[in-house]
């Protein structure tokens, strides 16, 4: 029988021999024959200023025994082999270690050998890891993560939403880069990338840049996941991109809660939206008065207003720690941050998902936290996403319960449990 299904375990110490620092493994089995991919420690990774972090770990190799017709719970001996300036062994050493399977088909992984700390990217080491790119004369920060100096695994792209930045992958990214070369940008007006004061902001501007990105750095296909406006943005990248050169960079989209404009003025359907509408066209003009903009603004970023915003529209209200208020706030007290926030806010919604996602024929995973008040199920967009797994086979829903706005920093294990099998399957060979 041909199966697949994802292990995560910790390693244990066999004997009297310390193992080294790289503690705990994930990977991938299919037909019992396992690939292992170990995770070091980031914390004490070094990177170069002038590129990109490689991160290479030891690699092992392992078979395993598996009944799927049995208890789920398993245990195995492996032999890791220590890898020195390539891929020649230099030593091996026995551990024994007890794993957890999760089958395609679902059930929840019952146990788990990494910490919440050891899946965390720090600020300073995004920061430091990241590097630029010139866009139309603008500099675009970005950051590549691997954990295999194997140039040929598959290219992810991963998309922030409005107000955020790279730091809000930061429970992602590890765990994405131990099969995958993963890339996260910051888009124009966000983040570290620059912030023109005079730019028009628009989503088909940032879906060109996605598509120029993905043209001169990443330069094969890639899945691109977005979250919020960065789902909108992955949409229109791959709605244009089916029709132009670049049609062979995007070979899938995963959609977390995406954006049905770039503001709400492209929810016109939603008697909510429409009753406030009014409000929403005050705002307008008053935005476009600096001085009150500028005093709306500051108020906005202060921490304790900027904590009750996002606690408002996380599930998981653990997640909301001073990391992801800093990471919201730090950018948006740079010059050109309110600019960029008023454009974003009084300009056009732009296309919207329901005319662009007919036209589309990659695969395609959505998953939606159920408790998101900015685009929630019973809303317009909300409805027309759940509708679509009966009219479309290529793609796929999830809906996470108990889960805000922003499901990849909210419950980002809950994430992976449906984002991994889906990405194992998509580049099954």
């Amino acid at each position: 029988m041909n199966f697949g299904f994802f292990i995560v375990l910790r390693l244990s110490q066999a004997g009297k021999e310390k193992i080294p620092k790289y503690e705990d493994v994930v990977f991938q089995a299919q037909n019992d024959m396992v690939s292992i991919h170990l995770i070091p420690s980031l914390r004490s990774t070094r990177r170069s200023n002038s590129s990109p972090a490689i991160i290479s770990p030891p690699f092992a190799s392992a078979f395993l025994s598996y009944d799927h017709r049995r208890d789920c719970t398993t245990s195995l001996s492996i032999t890791l082999k220590r890898r020195h300036g390539g891929f020649h062994a230099c030593g091996e050493r026995s551990v024994s270690a007890s794993a957890s399977v999760v089958s395609n088909e679902g059930s929840e992984i019952s146990e788990r050998g990494l910490s919440n700390d050891e899946l965390v990217l720090g600020l300073r080491e995004i920061e430091e890891g990241c590097s630029k790119w010139n866009w139309r004369g603008y500099t675009i920060n970005y950051l590549v993560q691997s954990s295999s100096s194997n140039s040929d695994n598959p290219s992810l792209l991963l998309v922030h939403g409005f107000g955020a930045s790279i730091p809000h992958w930061r429970r992602n990214i590890p765990i994405l880069a131990e099969r995958y070369n993963v890339y996260a940008i910051d888009l124009l007006g966000f983040g570290a990338s620059d912030k023109p004061i005079d730019f028009e902001y628009t989503t088909e501007a940032w879906a060109q840049l996605i598509l120029d990105f993905l043209d001169e750095i990443v330069q094969k296909p890639t899945v691109l996941i977005g979250n919020s406006i960065g789902s909108l943005v992955c949409v229109i990248a791959a709605s244009s991109g089916m029709s132009s050169s670049t049609s062979s960079l995007v070979n899938g989209l995963v959609l977390l809660n995406c954006a049905g404009g770039m503001n709400n003025k492209a929810i016109v359907d939603d008697w909510r939206i429409r009753l406030l509408s009014p409000l929403f066209l005050l705002i307008d003009f008053l935005l476009k008065q600096r001085k009150i903009a500028s005093s709306i603004f500051n108020r906005v970023t202060q921490i304790e207003n900027l904590r009750s915003v996002l606690l408002s529209v996380y599930g998981n209200k653990e997640s909301v720690d001073d990391d992801l208020v800093q990471i919201i706030r730090k950018p948006a007290m740079e010059e050109g941050a309110l600019e960029a926030f008023v454009s974003i806010v009084t300009g056009p919604a732009g296309p919207n998902p329901v005319q662009l996602m007919p036209g589309i024929d990659l695969p395609i995973l959505l998953l939606w936290g159920d408790k998101d008040p900015f685009t929630p199920l019973d809303g317009p967009v909300g409805k027309y996403f759940l509708s679509l797994p009966s009219q479309r086979e290529n793609i796929k829903l999830h809906v996470l319960e108990g889960v805000g706005h922003c499901p990849h920093d909210d419950r980002p294990e809950l994430v992976h449990e449906k984002l991994l099998p889906w990405l194992a399957q998509l580049y099954a060979p």
